[in-house]
């Protein structure tokens, strides 16, 4: 996907201090960080105490404050994929982390199944959903027609052959199913004002980075339509906290919070927020 134009040069500022660039791809406005880890290096990656949507830890207050907002978000994540008046209502989430999308949709009568390559992640999310949740391996074992949903809620960026993945979804969903893609978005604000530094490139675990053009023609590829973008506002003013710490060294609450309001104050007009949820329906 690579057109050789350097975008930006990005540190790895949580787990190994490596730098990486990202790459321009024209055609489709979004960038691939290069270089990609292979499949069998990437773990190593993850291996950070810090990796917050591995663990239900709250150890300080960033971590308590993560976990308030994440109650919130749960409400409306479930309230969106209720708006779909599925039928049966068979719902997959890949990259499930420990299970809380899962279980509360689970306890509001969606059927659930989900894919977190974590091993530990995986436990505590099949603690609460009844052993629903399977390693990565499970995604081609389910049968083709099988969901009217799929959810990847800041996953999409994460996963190597990008476009192999977006054809599978779309096997697995049922003719008018949904898949509901959350990734964050380098065209916001904040990702401008913080350059570099943005939390929210997060090389090398964020292989891709997406414009909604991108999102849009990636879809339409793989016979899929966009319907509708969404905003997810917390995102903001997380990542400019996280973006204060890389670029001075610690968390800066009054700071962050300016940047974010301000990065979704011109969203309104924009439309370009720090993360996006892009609904696609299968035709």
């Amino acid at each position: 996907m690579k057109d050789n134009s350097t975008y930006l040069k990005v540190k790895d500022h949580s787990v190994s201090g490596e730098e990486f660039q990202l790459i321009y791809n024209k055609e489709f406005e979004m960038l691939e960080t290069f270089p990609q880890p292979s499949e069998e290096q990437l773990p190593k990656y993850y291996q950070s105490e810090d990796y917050i949507s591995h663990t239900d830890a709250k150890r300080n207050w960033f971590e308590k404050v993560y976990h308030f907002i994440k109650t919130i978000a749960l409400k409306r994540k479930l309230k969106l994929i209720n708006s779909f008046n599925s039928k049966e209502k068979q719902l997959l989430d890949i990259g499930c982390g420990t299970g809380d999308f899962l279980k509360v949709a689970k306890d509001n009568n969606w059927s659930v199944f989900g894919i977190e390559p974590n091993p530990n992640a995986r436990k505590i999310a099949n603690q609460k959903t009844n052993n629903s949740v399977f390693d990565i391996e499970q995604l081609l074992k389910f049968e083709k027609y099988s969901f009217d949903v799929i959810t990847l809620w800041h996953v999409l960026e994460h996963l190597p052959k990008l476009e192999n993945h977006i054809a599978v979804f779309e096997s697995l969903l049922k003719p008018n199913g949904r898949l509901v893609i959350a990734v964050p978005n380098y065209k916001s604000y904040d990702a401008k004002y913080y350059n570099k530094y943005w939390a929210a490139f997060d090389v090398p675990r964020h292989l891709w980075h997406f414009s909604q053009k991108a999102i849009s023609k990636l879809v339409y590829q793989k016979g899929m339509e966009l319907i509708k973008t969404s905003p997810m506002t917390f995102d903001a003013y997380y990542v400019s906290l996280l973006s204060e710490k890389y670029k001075n060294g610690f968390m800066n609450p009054i700071k962050a919070f300016r940047i974010g309001w301000y990065s979704n104050f011109k969203a309104k007009r924009t439309g370009e927020f720090s993360s996006l949820i892009y609904i696609i329906k299968k035709s």
